[in-house]
């Protein structure tokens, strides 16, 4: 399928059953749920997929040990089930990571332990490992990077990590693979209505300037971060319902850690938690958790959140990372659910519950959640237009669902091995060109037939929507991504069948955005 043809589909589809605004975790799941459901499925995205916080997490697909430590139980079991799900029908994209707590005080031991085995319990059958303590040498051997000075041990325990962008592509083709539509860079400007209710959307393409009126009997707004332009699009005087919240990631090299285990400090000078998470061969440090109020497609990080993190680890490493050490930086913004009262200002404390709230126009909007509990949250908000709408009764399958790439089996030393079931189509571009083999990135095994596949089969439009979300070098080192650039922009000309000045458009636009990624020196 290409894009042509979903552009057919919008002129061809008299009304649509479920049309969705917003392509991130949230909308992507909400599809995938409708299309499996066999409804007639529409995602309109104004930019990529994932483009905003949902490329932007902490790669951990988990119940969440802090959601825990404030009780808020029925938070954890959900993610707790939902993170089994994701493994059992995305193997390909999600892996049992175990983590040590370090215990530099003697009741650190027995308190997490005692934690920990509570959510072990909560885990039931999904459950990926056992928690249980590890002495002083036992921690060193798996970390040897530890800062050794009153080091008592460790505490183990298990969660998963994923690739947030990759997942969210793959879901991408699983609502086509079923016969849903799935479009980026188609922006919803308003709302078409009859006695001031919803009956579907006016939509702009991004890259042709072309209107689309496009009928539907339901509307989702998925819009994460942004859910309130479209509530206010909807209805201008209606107050805001999102508190956005900065989580801020720093990538440095590998040798800071040293390990296959992820690290994680219990409690930051703020209260929160930090970890330390190895991925790709590099390593992320992070998150922060900062109140925002203004939402924008490409948030930045402060100095003062990149101190934080640095500081923070260095705390705990004996190799201590300086600003010099960061091969990128990136920042995304949690859609958290506003509450009634919020006096203390501390967003950390807000919880990660999604709500969904419906508008007297018939506009349903879903807030709130996180990534590990995408599908649920799918399924919550497409049993809530089936309600509404009096859609045809139709079960869920979606807990039961392999992800487009499924694969078993999964060889993680294969460099491509994101790719799943795909890597067989991938090497079949190569047999037809061998040329294709030829790495642009050795270091971060990136080569031509990639570019080529993402441009056919995942809807990439430009440079940026590869080298950040397809693959994920702008993440993992920027100033690679720059080298990258131009090789990326020649391969993908030919293939869109742009000429020499989209080109030199794509590689000035692309510099101007990694610029943002790169850290200089105080």
């Amino acid at each position: 399928m290409t894009r042509r043809n979903f552009i057919n589909q919008l002129n061809s589809t008299e009304i649509w059953d479920v049309l969705i605004i917003g392509g991130g975790a949230t909308g992507l799941g909400a599809a995938v749920e409708a299309t499996t459901r066999g409804y007639k499925t529409l995602l309109l995205e104004q930019y990529d997929y994932t483009i905003g916080t949902s490329s932007r997490s902490t790669k951990l697909v988990h119940g969440g040990v802090r959601y825990l430590a404030q009780g808020d139980i029925s938070l954890v079991l959900e993610a707790l089930k939902e993170r089994g799900l994701l493994l059992k029908n995305a193997p390909h994209l999600v892996t049992n990571k175990p983590f040590l707590i370090p215990s530099y005080k003697w009741w650190y031991k027995p308190f997490y332990t005692f934690g920990l085995t509570i959510y072990d319990l909560l885990s039931g059958k999904s459950r990926f490992g056992t928690s249980k303590p590890y002495s002083r040498e036992k921690t060193l051997e798996k970390i040897p990077t530890l800062k050794k000075l009153n080091l008592r041990g460790s505490i183990l325990y298990h969660d998963g990590q994923f690739d947030d962008a990759r997942l969210g592509i793959n879901l991408a083709q699983t609502i086509i693979d079923n016969g849903g539509t799935a479009l980026n860079y188609m922006k919803v400007t308003s709302f078409i209505k009859e006695s001031n209710k919803i009956k579907g959307v006016i939509a702009k393409d991004g890259e042709t300037g072309k209107v689309y009126n496009l009928k539907a009997k339901s509307v989702l707004n998925a819009t994460g971060v942004f859910v309130d332009s479209i509530i206010q699009k909807d209805n201008p005087k209606a107050k805001k319902v999102i508190k956005p919240s900065q989580g801020v990631h720093i990538v440095i090299d590998s040798k800071f850690l040293q390990s296959d285990y992820a690290l994680m400090i219990p409690k930051t000078k703020d209260g929160r938690v930090l970890f330390a998470v190895p991925w790709h061969n590099k390593v992320i440090l992070g998150t922060t958790d900062v109140p925002k109020e203004e939402t924008l497609i490409e948030p930045k990080a402060t100095s003062e959140e990149i101190d934080f993190i640095l500081e923070t680890a260095s705390r705990y490493l004996e190799i201590k990372p300086t600003r010099a050490d960061i091969k990128s930086v990136f920042a995304g913004l949690r859609p958290l659910a506003a509450p009634k009262k919020y006096t203390n200002g501390k967003t950390k404390e807000i919880s990660r519950k999604h709500k969904i709230i419906t508008s007297e126009s018939g506009l349903v909007s879903i807030i709130g959640g996180k990534w590990t509990t995408y599908r649920e949250m799918g399924e919550d908000a497409i049993d809530t237009l089936a309600r509404l709408f009096k859609l045809p009764e139709r079960e869920s399958i979606s807990e039961e669902l392999h992800i487009h790439g499924y694969m078993e089996n999964v060889d993680f030393d294969n460099p491509f091995y994101f790719y799943g079931s795909d890597i067989q189509e991938i090497e079949k571009l190569i047999k037809l060109n061998p040329e294709l083999k030829e790495w642009i990135s050795e270091d971060l095994k990136v080569n031509k037939a990639q570019v080529v596949w993402a441009v056919k089969n995942e809807y990439a439009r430009n440079i940026e929507d590869f080298l950040s979300r397809r693959t994920r070098v702008l993440l993992l080192d920027a100033k690679e991504s720059i080298k990258m650039a131009p090789t990326v922009a020649k391969i993908m000309a030919k293939e869109l069948n742009r000429d020499e000045k989209w080109e030199k458009e794509q590689i000035k636009s692309f510099n101007e955005l990694a610029k943002g990624y790169l850290i200089t020196e105080k």
